[in-house]
């Protein structure tokens, strides 16, 4: 079966191929069996008229022409013709007669004449329900139906009997009003004298078997209904299994996904899950803002802390800072003991200067941040808080996935990267140390003092570091101040400030309107 329907998912055509035998098949089934049933019901009518002439002829020979020939007399008619040499039957004995042949030599048809007035020296007809209703029927109303049919049978026999008056004419009228055995003498032209009835009898098995071809249709098309039905649910089976299968996989890819993404950055997880970077050993040249801090004495620091206690030191230390670094769209390199490695530009970026803006306002906000943990670790015990030293450089590094087939790291190598890490080293705790190619994008921004020249160990040039002092209030321009009956109109050219320098001087704004104008009013 599952080869059948690997073959019919191959090759689709036969499926219609099938179909299409099945619509052909079907009229031709029934034409085949209309032809069948027409010829059966014409052979069994004919074997039923040649035995109906068959009784007719041989009972004539013998009750008639047989005994005219064989008679010297004169010839009469007579009721009890057997009793007078040379007499023939009447036309009532004729049917009682012939009646009776035609029932012993055909089996499916049956004649019958009834009445009931049978002459004295014969027995008396024995008349069904049909036949009384039929024959009361008839002379109720002359003028009424010529003949009335009745349908009976069973499931397997149908039988159909069809009754005729007889009616009486001139001859039969004064024959019977003169005959001495007549039990009736005042019959008249016209009177319904009995009843002849023709009884068919057709075996319902018999007309069945005549659609032999359509039975045959039906077989094989509910064969292979079956067929197909058991296909679909040993296929539905199948699909259940294999849903059941793709969702706990899918649950466990999401497990596997989601532990996975604790060893990456946001940016590198969602560009892999996403395709747009592929799993293979290949590397960039980019511009990037690279930035290295790291504890200022953290050995010392941490000496007299237990094991546990340190622990989940620096993992909530890791934690604040990768909020804060996720929060200003930084991809986080590696943490480096209690180091971390950060960089902007990769895999988006907006620009080496909105880059190197955002590297810098992180590495701010982690030293305000900083600042609060440590007067909570105080108050926990830790007598001398985490302060870091931080590096920020801008220039060009090779950036991608290095390794071998086996593992790889998505990481960044160069001498900008290097230089990061040594401006890294000279800062003071708490402090930022820029590289002048960070500066000239930030200096709009933040107030910092140049350095001494440095030779940094693996760097040809002579650095001149920066050391950031404070970050830069900007001036507000004002172009117009408008004054107007409801009150006073600000009208601040925002355009020249950074995006997060405009939402900070809007919620300021609004702070200071909601503390000074009544609530009913509106801004």
């Amino acid at each position: 079966m599952d080869h059948f329907g690997r073959f019919l998912l191959a090759r689709p055509y036969w499926l219609v191929v099938v179909v299409l035998i099945a619509l052909v098949g079907l009229p031709a089934a029934i034409w085949l069996d209309l032809r069948n049933l027409s010829d059966e019901t014409l052979r069994r009518q004919a074997s039923s008229l040649n035995g109906i002439i068959t009784s007719v002829r041989s009972y004539y020979a013998t009750n008639v022409v047989s005994r005219v020939v064989n008679s010297d007399t004169e010839t009469q008619a007579l009721h009890n013709y057997l009793d007078v040499n040379g007499a023939i039957p009447i036309p009532a004995t004729l049917s009682l007669e012939l009646g009776a042949e035609i029932g012993s030599a055909e089996g499916d048809v049956e004649y019958r004449f009834v009445s009931d007035y049978a002459f004295a020296n014969r027995p008396p007809h024995r008349l069904d329900e049909f036949e009384r209703s039929a024959l009361f029927q008839f002379r109720a109303e002359p003028q009424g139906p010529q003949f009335i049919v009745n349908s009976t049978g069973n499931v397997w026999n149908r039988e159909i009997t069809l009754a005729t008056p007889v009616v009486m004419e001139g001859g039969c009228v004064s024959c019977h009003n003169s005959h001495a055995e007549s039990p009736k003498t005042d019959w008249i032209v016209g009177d319904v004298r009995a009843l002849q009835t023709v009884t068919v009898r057709q075996p319902v098995a018999l007309n069945l078997w005549s659609f032999k071809w359509l039975l045959l249709y039906f077989a094989a098309a509910g064969t292979m209904g079956l067929f197909f039905a058991a296909m679909q649910y040993k296929l539905a089976g199948s699909f259940s299994r294999m849903n059941d299968e793709l969702t706990a996989n899918n649950e466990f890819l999401a497990g596997i996904s989601l532990k996975i993404s604790k060893y990456l950055s946001p940016q590198v997880y969602k560009s892999i899950f996403s395709g747009e970077k592929d799993a293979s050993i290949s590397t960039e040249r980019k511009k990037l803002t690279v930035f290295f801090s790291d504890i200022k004495d953290f050995t010392a620091t941490t000496e007299r802390m237990q094991p546990e206690e340190l622990t989940a030191l620096l993992n909530e230390y890791f934690t604040e800072m990768s909020h804060i670094a996720e929060a200003h769209g930084a991809t986080i390199d590696k943490f480096i003991g209690d180091a971390i490695v950060a960089f902007f530009g990769d895999p988006e970026t907006k620009g080496a200067t909105e880059d190197a803006r955002a590297c810098v306002r992180m590495a701010l906000d982690m030293q305000r941040r900083l600042t609060d943990l440590g007067e909570v670790w105080n108050q926990k015990g830790l007598e001398h808080p985490f302060k870091a030293r931080m590096g920020i450089n801008t220039g060009f590094c090779n950036v991608g996935n290095f390794g071998s087939d086996e593992r790889m790291d998505y990481t960044i190598i160069g001498a900008e990267a290097n230089l990061a890490a040594r401006l890294e080293s000279i800062a003071e705790p708490g402090g930022i140390v820029l590289s002048y190619e960070t500066y000239a994008h930030v200096r709009d921004i933040i107030e910092a003092e140049p350095l001494e020249a440095v030779q940094f160990k693996g760097i040809a040039r002579e650095i001149i570091p920066y050391h950031i002092k404070k970050v830069q209030v900007p001036e507000i321009k004002t172009r117009k101040v408008l004054q107007v009956e409801e009150g006073s109109k600000l009208t601040v050219d925002l355009a020249s400030f950074d995006e997060p320098t405009r939402a900070a001087l809007r919620a300021t704004i609004q702070d200071a309107l909601i503390k000074v104008q009544p609530p009913e009013t509106a801004w």
